[in-house]
């Protein structure tokens, strides 16, 4: 698959006449479609509906543009709920999924009447101490073990060792306390891998969860209304990778549904997802300039954007497609590391790519940013976080979030005069 970016040399030198390097860009095109075949591929669950991970990219512009989709948000915050609602969701547009939760985002949910999906069996004490349990309410479930596909008989996580969920035990008796509580509408959340790339991942899961569902109701009574089957679909950040096909992956959780839940009586039962790779992933882009390079024991090219901006690669070693704009179509007979200025030698973009000659005053196209890249950045060496523009469908551009300034990386220490820049 070849990767191309939605950004041209001429659009990007005309966005840079007015907003500098470095940048995200998102491609409001390219989000729009990706939503309505998520939706068309599972429009035959008459209740599905998307939570958008807003973790993955917290931009109110692109949330909006989600919601015009029809999406509502998955939140694990208190300020990924203020976000939210300032956007316009309300209720059950919103689930609220947290673990080692504060009391205060506990209160502030259930001021706001979302779906709140507990992480562990003993938040049911802590909710109902604090404000008691709502009517409709949710759990996750982690069926520990290891998590494995059909695929070679991989093994793609392993449940046990993640610090999410109820265990099987506590998950049934759970749902025994918040239906003699006064819950009447009821929810199975699991998330058990990330980033897969494999059609059979969410099939797997549903199975899992639907036969679940089915013990639930026999032991308890409680019938699930809904069933969230979170995240985890993944993209394919290298060229050499097969994306995954939402069409084949809809199709294999319907056949799990008819075949488990239908006979069991429980074929209202909705399904959700909460993607925020899947959904943003490949429609951003991290546009930076090359500024410097350096000829020692190899060949590097300095960028004005750092780890600050993109910290996957250097925190996770994980791959970015990188394009150099204008030369889509050159030779990549050069080998570089393409790297930021933070004073860590893990700031690295690539290691050993090889790329079209890059000469200084070029710009730098990073691939897939749309999802974990902006929300990840941070001030180490007191970098500031780039703007963020939106490229509308009418190849027309929009600032979103404007450049940090000095003035707001010393903000916070304007109690006291001395500091104030």
């Amino acid at each position: 698959m070849k990767k191309e970016p939605f950004v041209t040399k001429e659009k990007i030198e005309e966005i840079v006449k007015e907003y500098p390097t470095p940048f995200h860009i998102y491609d409001e095109k390219g989000i729009r479609e990706n939503a309505r075949r998520l939706k068309a591929a599972f429009s035959w669950n008459k209740g599905f509906r998307e939570y958008f991970a807003v973790k993955a990219t917290p931009n109110p512009y692109i949330m909006e543009i989600l919601m015009e989709e029809g999406c509502g948000f998955d939140c694990s915050s208190y300020t990924e709920l203020m976000l939210s609602e300032r956007v316009g969701a309300k209720g059950d547009d919103i689930i609220f999924s947290s673990n080692a939760t504060p009391n205060e985002d506990f209160l502030l949910a259930r001021k706001m009447g979302v779906q709140i999906n507990f992480d562990d069996f003993t938040h049911i004490e802590v909710l109902d101490r604090l404000c008691g349990i709502p009517e409709t309410i949710c759990c996750r479930y982690n069926p520990g073990g290891e998590f494995k596909t059909s695929e070679k008989g991989n093994v793609m996580d392993t449940p046990r060792d993640a610090k999410y969920g109820f265990t099987h035990d506590q998950i049934i008796e759970g749902f025994k306390i918040l239906k003699n509580k006064g819950a009447k509408r009821f929810g199975i959340h699991a998330f058990l891998a990330s980033n897969t790339l494999t059609n059979e991942y969410y099939p797997v899961l549903a199975e899992i969860l639907f036969k679940t569902v089915v013990e639930i109701k026999e032991k308890t009574g409680v019938e699930i209304s809904f069933i969230d089957l979170s995240g985890g679909i993944g993209i394919a950040y290298r060229p050499d990778q097969l994306e995954n096909d939402i069409f084949e992956i809809g199709k294999g959780v319907e056949k799990a549904y008819n075949k488990i839940l239908v006979p069991a009586g429980l074929g209202n039962a909705a399904i959700y997802t909460e993607l925020g790779r899947f959904m943003l992933a490949p429609y951003g882009h991290l546009v930076a300039k090359a500024i410097r390079e350096k000829h020692i024991y190899k060949e590097y090219i300095g960028l004005d954007a750092c780890a600050a901006n993109l910290m996957r690669p250097a925190v996770y070693g994980s791959y970015h497609h990188i394009t150099v704009a204008g030369k889509e179509n050159a030779p990549c007979d050069f080998k570089y590391d393409i790297t930021g200025g933070l004073c860590e030698n893990c700031d690295k973009f690539a290691v050993d790519r090889m790329l079209p000659k890059i000469e200084t005053g070029d710009y730098i196209i990073i691939h897939d940013t749309g999802a974990h890249g902006f929300s990840m950045g941070y001030n180490y060496n007191g970098k500031l976080r780039s703007a963020e523009i939106l490229l509308k469908e009418d190849g027309s551009f929009k600032l979103i979030r404007r450049a940090e300034t000095p003035t707001d990386y010393f903000a916070t220490f304007d109690f006291d005069e001395k500091y104030r820049f």
